[in-house]
């Protein structure tokens, strides 16, 4: 009894692991013969695609696109943002509001510093995730003849150029406005008030001889 159980076994055994392998074959195959079917088929669909199909599949990727976006090598010249200030697109973009209305600066903490930054291009590329009002948009052109630009960074109480805590202007936009507003004053281009001063003329006058 005791041999026939054990060669029971053996044959149980062998049966088993024969099994097994071939089941492990036919896997094999199954997992090869879809490579290959995904392999003729990915082969196929690209002979299939036109050469149009196929330039455009090679065209600027998403990151080449941002840079695009940031680049500001491209000088804009004066006449081109005067017409932007009048056309539909800025309108749809900025509406009745003044194009600082809607900035917010990005600062650590409850309290924003004092200073914004010093600029917010480098090397021609914006170089910053929240770009200051001016250098967001690359057909605003702070030059003295543009002045309907000009005059949504003066005061109308005062006549004073805003500072750039309300503006969020970056330091070197800030400076460039200011220079162009100095500039376009000069040629008559922007209108301010000079400021009435009285004088004591009696301090100027000759003092009558005893």
């Amino acid at each position: 009894m005791m041999k026939l159980s054990r060669s029971l076994g053996n044959v149980l055994t062998r049966f088993a692991l024969n099994h097994t392998a071939a089941s492990t074959q036919s896997v094999q195959s199954i997992h090869t013969a879809l490579s290959l079917k995904c392999e003729h088929h990915n082969k196929e669909d690209s002979a299939e695609l036109p050469a149009d199909d196929i330039q455009e599949k090679r065209e600027l990727t998403e990151k080449d696109r941002k840079l695009i976006l940031k680049d500001r090598t491209k000088v804009i010249p004066v006449e081109t943002s005067i017409r932007y200030l009048n056309s539909s697109a800025y309108k749809q973009t900025y509406g009745e509001q003044f194009v600082w209305e809607q900035y917010r600066r990005n600062h650590k903490g409850p309290f924003p510093p004092r200073q914004t930054r010093k600029t917010c291009i480098r090397q021609g590329v914006i170089s910053t995730g929240n770009p200051c009002p001016i250098c967001r948009d690359e057909y605003l052109v702070l030059d003295h003849r543009n002045i309907e630009l000009l005059k949504q960074f003066i005061s109308p109480q005062t006549g004073q150029v805003l500072s750039y805590t309300k503006t969020g202007l970056c330091q070197k936009k800030h400076l460039q406005l200011l220079v162009a507003v100095e500039r376009a004053r000069d040629y008559g281009l922007l209108t301010f008030d000079v400021p009435y001063r009285e004088f004591d003329y009696s301090e100027y006058a000759q003092k009558s001889q005893a």
